[in-house]
């Protein structure tokens, strides 16, 4: 009897177009820089008021990472949607509220909450969406989680593009802001299912068999209760035959991803029992039984080793992303101070368009360079983290040197294609470590990272900016030193940028240690069984 009342592989590749559709709505919070500064000028706020508030949206959009996760394993990804639609509609609509309602009508500590909201929003979306795109496609995971990626790094360039449409004003593009987060993930919200495997359709018994030419019954009956820390219940909740079936999806063929850390290859699990010392590491990541998460993962080294990586080089990318407005609006105070209020809106929305832009290029180009990288090229994902890397220290080079406001692009589209990279292959690597049933918990925890780094660096930009800012006539604080109004903060990040750099070169080097151990264990193992 068919499961299905339409073809599942259409299925899938339509909760991807829907989990596309939500990420679009969860990445406003990268466009800050382009309402930010005119904010902070109605309501008379510096930069170091700008920076606290953009900074608790990112500190939502990271720290809502574990309960919005945990929500999402445990009780589905709708109701990650759900509660990430509730919350963009309490975020963006108060603050446009409180733009206009002019300065002393909110509190900056009000208005944070509001920021927080749309952070926590972004987070509860975005992480539904990335689960739904990994179970539905395991075979091909970075892939399938590389187009709601792209998409969430698409999302600012995305409503400046509309906001272009419609009459102009910071007001206006707030409330479509406070629109357009909501509709997007509600009009997703009846297609972001997840499926089974492929196998749970009815084969024949003959096409089954020819699904486990890899590994025989008796080595899959005989195997199974030898594995440590293989849930019993898993197998009690399924039918024989889709087990069977859903096995041979679960481990792959011998090749199939070769960046592991926490494990040995799938081929040394097929060739039969080993002594118990090295049954635990001998699970292949991909297999559907392995499911690290919460408390669990703190005694792995690896899981730390991605925690720092991922938070040092967030924060970096983050204080660009944040400040790009302020870095526009200081050099052009100072290169042409005759140009209006309204050129510079431009020029700051332009900044966010090609930030989103090669945000959502990086994230495309790794999330499935990466794939390639394992599958083709037989190297290691960490490429991807080191190829960020530099570009993070190039683009902190370009802001210390960059005086004329026109060649501050190059800037922009650096940060944006470093961090895009960055983020583009960062949910595989941990789906791969630590399993991807627990991917939205594990991934929440990932994210509390950048809360760190990214309040560390957006605090210590908005402190050097203010240092050399005055108040104007009409009682704004504006810096009109050109880049020495920042040009501090990014000789800091540059160090971080070079700190990051040595990490990724570790982490390429560990791992090919680790699986030169293994291969050579491999040998040993086929030498003692030709012998005997």
């Amino acid at each position: 009897m068919a499961v299905f009342t339409i073809d599942p592989r259409r299925a899938r590749i339509l909760s991807v177009i829907a989990c596309t559709a939500t990420a679009l709505a969860c990445g406003t919070n990268y466009g800050y820089s382009a309402w930010g500064p005119s904010f902070a000028s109605r309501l008379r706020l510096s930069a170091t008021d700008s920076n606290l508030i953009g900074t608790m949206g990112n500190l939502g959009m990271y720290a809502f990472g574990i309960p919005s996760g945990m929500m999402v394993d445990a009780k589905g990804p709708r109701w990650g949607v759900a509660l990430g639609i509730i919350l963009f509609a309490a975020g963006y609509y108060p603050i446009a509220r409180a733009y206009e309602a002019g300065p002393g009508a909110y509190s900056v500590a009000l208005i944070c909450v509001f920021s927080f909201f749309s952070g926590a929003g972004s987070c509860s979306a975005f992480t539904a969406s990335i689960k739904v795109a990994a179970l539905n496609f395991p075979e091909s995971r970075g892939t399938a989680t590389a187009f709601p990626l792209a998409a969430f790094g698409l999302s600012a360039m995305l409503f400046a593009a509309i906001a272009l449409l419609l009459p102009p004003g910071t007001y206006n593009f707030l409330i479509l802001l406070a629109t357009g987060t909501v509709v997007l993930p509600l009009i997703s919200f009846p297609f972001l299912r997840t499926l089974p495997p492929h196998s749970y359709q009815h084969l024949p018994q003959h096409e089954q068999q020819v699904l486990h030419r890899t590994r025989s019954p008796e080595s899959t009956s005989h195997h199974r209760p030898e594995e440590p820390g293989t849930p019993d219940h898993t197998h009690k909740l399924l039918p024989s035959s889709s087990i069977e079936s859903h096995d041979s999806e679960a481990i792959p063929e011998p090749g199939d991803e070769n960046s592991s850390l926490l494990s040995k290859s799938s081929t040394e699990d097929i060739r039969g029992p080993e002594s118990s010392k090295y049954q635990q590491s001998d699970r292949n990541h991909e297999s559907s039984h392995l499911d690290i998460r919460g408390f669990a993962l703190l005694p792995h080294p690896e899981f730390w080793q991605l925690f720092c990586m991922l938070g040092l080089l967030t924060g970096i990318g983050l204080m660009t992303i944040n400040n790009i407005g302020n870095d526009a609006q200081a050099l052009w105070r100072s290169y042409d101070p005759s140009v209006p209020p309204s050129f510079i809106e431009t020029r700051q929305a332009m900044h966010v368009s090609i930030l989103s832009f090669c945000s959502f290029t990086g994230r495309l180009l790794s999330g499935i360079g990466s794939d390639l990288l394992v599958s083709k090229f037989d190297r290691s994902r960490f490429w991807c983290l080191f190829a960020s890397a530099l570009m993070f220290c190039v683009a902190q080079v370009l802001a210390t040197t960059i005086s004329n406001p026109n060649f501050l692009v190059l800037l922009t589209g650096s940060t944006g294609l470093a961090y895009g990279v960055l983020f583009g292959v960062y949910p595989t690597l941990v789906a791969h470590c630590f399993g991807v049933h627990g991917l939205s918990q594990n991934w929440g925890t990932m994210t509390l990272a950048p809360v760190i780094s990214g309040n560390v660096f957006n605090l210590l930009y908005g402190r050097i900016y203010d240092a050399h800012s005055v108040r104007n006539d009409e009682g704004h604080m504006e810096c009109l030193a050109g880049k020495s109004c920042y040009r501090s903060a990014y000789w800091i990040t540059f160090g971080a940028a070079v700190l990051g750099v040595g990490c990724c070169l570790w982490s390429i080097w560990h791992e090919y240690k680790v699986h030169q151990v293994k291969k050579s264990k491999e040998d040993q193992r086929s030498d003692h069984e030709r012998i005997a």
